[in-house]
C-alpha cells in the first residue's frame, strides 16, 4: 500500500507547501492537501503532517521532511514484517 500524506493549508506558512510539491514528484506516494486536519494548536506552532494517519512535527519544514522519509521507512518496515 502506498504512504498516504496529508497535510493542513493552514500549515503551509511554515515552509510546507515546499514538501508537497518534493513529495508529490513521487509516484510512490499519495499526497493530499485539505483545508483543516484538526491540529490546529500544533498546525499554528510548527510544520507537520499526518503519514498514514499519524501526526508528525518538527521545528523546521527541512526536519519535517526528513522524519516524513523515516516514518515512511518505519511504516514499510513493519509492512514486510507482517507480510512474512
Amino acid at each position: 500500500m502506498r504512504p498516504i500524506i496529508e497535510f493542513c493549508v493552514n500549515n503551509m506558512h511554515h515552509g510546507t507547501d515546499e514538501l508537497v510539491a518534493k513529495l508529490e514528484e513521487n509516484p510512490d506516494l499519495d499526497v493530499i492537501e485539505y483545508g483543516c486536519l484538526g491540529n490546529c494548536g500544533e498546525c499554528y506552532l510548527s510544520p507537520y503532517a499526518l503519514v498514514n494517519g499519524e501526526a508528525v512535527f518538527a521545528p523546521t519544514a527541512d526536519e519535517l521532511y526528513e522524519q516524513i522519509l523515516a516514518k515512511i521507512k518505519e511504516i514499510e518496515a513493519m509492512d514486510e514484517l507482517f507480510d512474512l
